[in-house]
C-alpha cells in the first residue's frame, strides 16, 4: 500500500472500512426493488386462461430484476399478438400497478392514431421548420420511460399493426439502440432502463376464420387439424407478412394470447365485480350477486368479443340500477342483485 494510501486510513479509518463494506454488501443485489412473483401473483389472479404467455412474462421479469441486460437496448422488447378483449394491455396495467402501485404507471401510445405516415412526426417530434419543432415535443412521456434506478419505466405501443410501415421503421432504432433523437434533435429519449411492450391483434382474425371451417368437421378431425396446423401458425404467418423481418428480429419475445374460452367467464365475472366494488368502497357501499346474476352475464357470451365486452355489458346493465338504487336510497350500503326471466332484479338490501 502506497504512503497515500497509509495516510487515508489513518485519518479517515472508519469512512474507508464503512466504504469497502458498503460495496461488498451491494455486490449481487439487484438494483430493482420489484419482485417477480409478486407481479406474476396478481397478474394470475387477472389474467385468466393465459398459462402460456404468463410464463413468458415471469421469464422476461426475472431477467429484467437480474439486471444484466445490455445497456444499449431496451431492457426488454415484447410482442403480445391476440384477439381482442383477452387481457394483453391488462397485462401490461397489472405490472404497471405492481411495480408503481398505480396502473396507468407507464408511457401508452395507441398505434390507430399513428394510421398516416405524415403522422409519424407524431412520435419523433415536429420536423426542422414545423411549429413546435424547436420545443422538440412529442407523444413519449419520458418520465414514464426513463423510470428510476430501482424502477424500470414501462412503454407500451398499442395496436401496433395500425401504424403506418413508415412510423414502425422508425421504431426500429429504439428497439435496437435503445435511444430515440426527436427530429428537431435538441433531446434524445433514452430507453436503455424501459421495458417496451407492444400488442397487435395481426392475424387474429384469419386464426377465427380457421377455426370456424374446422367447426364443420368431426371433433377428432378438428383436434388432428389443429396439431398439424395450430392457430399460432397461421397468426405467425399474417405476421411475417405484415411485419419486416429487420422489425421482428429486434423483438425479443413474442407471446401468443389464446382466445377467452367459455371455462373462463364465471372468473371473469368475479374479477369484473371485485373491480366494481373497489370503486363502491370510498362510499363503505358494495354489490353482491347471486349465481343467477352471474349466469345472466356470462351465458351466451359471445367469447370472440373477450372479456372487454363482458366488462362493458355489466357497466351498461349492471351500473344504471346500482346507481339508481343508491340515488334513491343513500342510507342503504350493501345491494344484492338476482335475475328473473333474463332481466337483472333486486333480490335483497341492507341499511347501514
Amino acid at each position: 500500500m502506497s504512503n497515500a494510501n497509509h495516510a487515508f486510513h489513518a485519518v479517515h479509518p472508519a469512512l474507508s472500512t464503512h466504504s469497502t463494506s458498503e460495496k461488498n454488501r451491494l455486490i449481487g443485489k439487484p438494483r430493482f426493488h420489484f419482485e417477480p412473483e409478486a407481479v406474476m401473483q396478481k397478474l394470475r389472479e387477472r389474467i385468466i386462461g393465459q398459462d402460456a404467455a404468463l410464463n413468458e412474462i415471469e421469464k422476461m421479469l426475472s431477467v429484467v430484476k437480474a439486471d444484466f441486460s445490455s445497456p444499449d437496448r431496451p431492457l426488454s422488447v415484447t410482442l403480445m399478438l391476440g384477439p381482442t378483449g383477452v387481457g394483453k394491455t391488462e397485462t401490461v396495467r397489472l405490472i404497471a400497478e405492481a411495480i408503481y402501485g398505480h396502473p396507468n404507471a407507464f408511457c401508452r401510445i395507441d398505434m390507430n392514431t399513428l394510421a398516416q405516415e405524415h403522422y409519424a412526426a407524431a412520435i419523433t417530434g415536429a420536423p426542422p421548420g414545423y411549429v413546435g419543432s424547436k420545443e422538440g415535443n412529442s407523444l413519449f412521456d419520458e418520465t414514464a420511460i426513463v423510470g428510476s434506478h430501482t424502477r424500470p419505466g414501462i412503454m407500451l405501443f398499442d395496436e401496433l399493426e395500425k401504424a403506418s410501415t413508415e412510423v414502425i421503421r422508425g421504431l426500429m432504432n429504439v428497439l435496437d439502440t435503445g435511444r430515440l433523437t426527436l427530429t428537431a434533435g435538441t433531446k434524445t429519449i433514452d430507453f436503455s432502463n424501459c421495458m417496451i411492450f407492444m400488442t397487435s391483434n395481426v392475424g387474429a382474425q384469419a386464426a377465427q376464420q380457421y377455426l370456424d371451417k374446422l367447426n364443420f368437421l368431426p371433433k377428432k378431425m378438428q383436434d388432428l387439424c389443429l396439431k398439424r396446423v395450430p392457430t399460432q401458425t397461421i397468426i405467425e404467418k399474417v405476421m411475417q407478412r405484415k411485419f419486416d423481418p429487420e422489425f421482428l428480429n429486434r423483438i425479443d419475445r413474442t407471446l401468443h394470447y389464446l382466445p377467452v374460452q367459455d371455462d373462463a367467464l364465471p372468473k371473469l365475472v368475479d374479477i369484473e365485480l371485485e373491480k366494481l366494488n373497489l370503486r363502491l368502497q370510498h362510499q363503505k357501499r358494495s354489490v353482491t350477486l347471486t349465481a343467477t346474476a352471474k349466469a345472466h352475464f356470462y351465458q351466451g357470451h359471445d367469447i370472440r368479443y373477450g372479456a372487454r365486452h363482458l366488462g362493458r355489458k355489466m357497466r351498461t346493465e349492471l351500473e344504471p340500477i346500482l346507481a339508481l338504487y343508491f340515488l334513491t336510497h343513500p342510507e342503504h350500503m350493501s345491494l344484492t342483485l338476482d335475475a328473473q326471466n333474463g332481466t337483472l332484479c333486486i333480490a335483497t338490501q341492507q341499511a347501514s
